[in-house]
């Protein structure tokens, strides 16, 4: 697998955003940013996302990084970098997921923290 777990593709055969959670040989595992049905893809139809197309999906904009001063910010990466430690691409790609969303919500959105 050439992709590593948490990048953001595009499944060229539906044009879906996904993000890349794990594979095996020729195929790799996605799902939907934010969580959902998981699905597999042949290496071959996959693509890296854009930047504009990661905008245009409502996620992490390329170099963001959370928030100095969030105290949110600083546990959900302090899990994720746990769960990355640990080697389980499931959990850390779970981790992941609650940390961009959090930033997303609270940042994004002009909440501040």
């Amino acid at each position: 697998m050439t992709y590593r777990v948490g990048a953001f593709v595009v499944d060229t055969r539906e044009g879906w955003i996904a993000q890349v959670i794990g594979g095996a040989g020729s195929r790799v595992t996605l799902r939907r940013p934010g969580g959902g049905l998981e699905w597999e893809a042949p290496f071959g139809s996959l693509r890296l996302a854009t930047r504009a197309e990661r905008e245009d999906a409502g996620l992490w904009p390329a170099g963001a990084r959370p928030m100095y001063g969030c105290a949110e910010c600083a546990q959900l990466k302090d899990a994720y970098n746990e769960t990355a430690a640990g080697g389980d691409p499931y959990t850390t790609g779970e981790a992941l997921v609650v940390l961009r969303r959090h930033w997303r919500m609270v940042h994004m959105a002009g909440g501040g923290a």
